[in-house]
């Protein structure tokens, strides 16, 4: 046993492991199912899983574990009661560049009134000259600012934005142009767009609700790149209903994925995705390169990052 390699258990797809096991070659990667038994023999120092754990983490944790990470960005839905007192990490910030651009997109499509600016032919009365809005001057006010609201707020300010961020702590904003602001009900009062980019906790669970969307700027655009769970949907429709929201993009509804019938899916003042912010070409790379770094961390005795506050829950 003493000659063996370092030993991390795997419970994810079969061609990440292979990506895994490719680029770090002097550590033994072992394949583990996501539920059921497996070998008695089978153990390692490292489980690297699924954001939301695996039907069989208790069992697995049980193989000498000491660091679990968590293959996502987000770990509202890991059990982290059943780690006692091993380290858990996540892919925190990975994906924050899809992400912003996504967010980008949809205010663009939101003031260049896009697709409905598209014609397919030539009208009878010729051509109408349709009213459109610009980013430029408008006020972006940011819910949360860590690695996904930072790289909004980078693409923004660019644009002319004014942007305002709401964050757990006061601390400034790395990036210029970015004003802290203390309140919440302040923050979207005086924004044109509203982006959710904070953690899913029991603490921000339905943050937005009746009270705060009533708050919102009148006309305002709601984008939630976040989790469902931190709106009130049944506060936004009738938000959305009134008026007082103009348009809600979301990537991120409660729950995924909506059932039939839904009333998001037929409303005209919704834009929907089914949760595919975080995607462009190498997304997956991304996260595993932060497990990969981390793991080069954990054999040197260095910090981890994207560690995850027990307390805080993200």
């Amino acid at each position: 046993m003493s000659g063996r390699p370092f030993r991390i258990l795997v419970q994810i797809r079969k061609e990440l492991a292979e990506r895994l096991a490719g680029a770090v070659p002097d550590v033994e990667s072992v394949s583990i199912p996501l539920e059921g038994d497996f070998p008695p023999d089978v153990d390692g120092e490292v489980l690297l899983t699924l954001p939301w754990g695996s039907p069989n983490l208790a069992q697995v944790l049980a193989r000498g574990v000491r660091w679990v990470h968590a293959l996502g960005t987000g770990v509202d839905r890991f059990p982290i009661h059943l780690l006692g007192d091993r380290v858990l990490t996540c892919s925190r910030g990975a994906s924050a560049i899809p992400i912003a651009e996504w967010v980008l997109a949809v205010m663009l499509a939101f003031e260049k009134r896009l697709p409905d600016a598209w014609i397919r032919g030539a009208p009878a009365g010729g051509w109408s000259r349709m009213a459109l809005g610009g980013l430029h001057g408008r006020t972006l006010g940011l819910v949360g600012l860590g690695g996904i609201g930072t790289a909004v707020a980078e693409r923004a300010v660019p644009f002319g934005m004014r942007v305002l961020a709401c964050r757990r702590t006061a601390a400034p904003a790395s990036v210029a142009g970015v004003d802290v602001v203390e309140s919440l009900p302040a923050l979207v009062a005086s924004s044109d767009h509203v982006v959710i980019a904070a953690p899913s906790t029991p603490t921000t669970r339905h943050l937005f609700d009746r009270e705060v969307l009533a708050a919102m700027k009148p006309g305002a655009h709601l984008v939630n790149v976040a989790r469902g769970a931190l709106v009130d949907q049944d506060a936004l429709r009738a938000a959305l209903d009134e008026g007082r929201v103009a348009m809600a993009s979301l990537d991120a509804v409660e729950p995924e994925p909506l059932p039939d019938g839904h009333w998001m899916y037929g409303h005209p003042r919704v834009r929907l995705s089914p949760h595919v912010s975080w995607h462009m070409p190498g997304a997956v790379d991304l996260l595993l390169e932060r497990f990969i770094d981390n793991l080069r961390r954990w054999r040197a005795g260095e910090p981890l990052t994207g560690v995850v506050d027990r307390e805080a829950e993200y």
